[in-house]
């Protein structure tokens, strides 16, 4: 059976989205079936990070709601071929959503896929309960700023009613701007209170490999990249030290 990971963060602007992607296609790269699944409603921005900008016609309410089968909404990537995007709808539909729903439609993806990796809008709102209701395990995605690291800290608060598998992703690390604040990554965690996934550095070609749709799986060589190919091994559950960022 496969996994659901959920991948959150406390507020927008942590790189959660880009992190999803650039781990997933590392996944789907490494020759595991990979299902992303993006439930940030009215926000969807994982094809983009994928790069399969509007390929997707159906999104997960059609599968919940009976419309489409789960094998025909999920779309393959153009070249990566074991990576699957099931997207978000644009807005909530009038009836809301079933969790039992979402439930069996993540039972029946843990049968087709090795890993389904959900893209968790930011914030404690209902999206993110109906995202995290169903996931073995969590990322929770942070910079290293005081007020992110606070909410990170009241995500898991809030994640520890769902599961107990919770680590914790530095995202945009930079290490100059970390010495000026005097801070390390160790004092980050003990912040979030949670153990360390991986510390992916700040990088521009992230958002270059966005803006050409490529994911930065096939855009890359190093920087970003390297540090999601870690976190995906991670997750595969091989030991891999942590990337130094310089």
């Amino acid at each position: 059976m496969g996994k659901v990971i959920v991948v959150t963060s406390g507020k927008g602007g942590t790189g959660k989205t880009s992190l999803t992607g650039g781990v997933a296609s590392c996944l789907a790269a490494l020759g595991h079936r990979t299902l992303c699944i993006d439930m940030d409603i009215g926000l969807r921005n994982l094809d983009l990070s994928l790069g399969m900008s509007d390929r997707a016609l159906m999104d997960f309410t059609d599968v919940l709601a009976g419309r489409c089968p789960l094998e025909r909404a999920a779309v393959c990537h153009p070249v990566i071929h074991n990576l699957y995007l099931l997207t978000a709808p644009l807005t909530v539909p009038p009836s809301g959503f079933s969790q039992r729903a979402l439930l069996a439609m993540l039972h029946h993806a843990r049968e087709m896929y090795e890993y389904i990796v959900v893209d968790c809008p930011a914030g404690l709102g209902s999206g993110f309960h109906l995202a995290v209701c169903g996931a073995d395990r969590a990322v929770v995605v942070s910079t290293n700023d005081s007020s992110a690291l606070r909410d990170a800290q009241r995500t898991v608060m809030e994640l520890y009613r769902y599961m107990n598998t919770i680590h914790l992703v530095m995202n945009r690390i930079q290490p100059k701007l970390m010495r000026r604040l005097r801070t390390t990554i160790d004092d980050a965690m003990d912040a979030a209170g949670l153990p360390l996934l991986g510390v992916v550095p700040e990088d521009s070609q992230v958002m270059l490999a966005a803006n050409v749709n490529q994911p930065l799986v096939l855009y890359a060589r190093k920087g970003a990249v390297h540090a999601y190919l870690n976190i995906a091994k991670r997750l595969m559950g091989e030991r891999v030290p942590l990337m130094k960022i310089h």
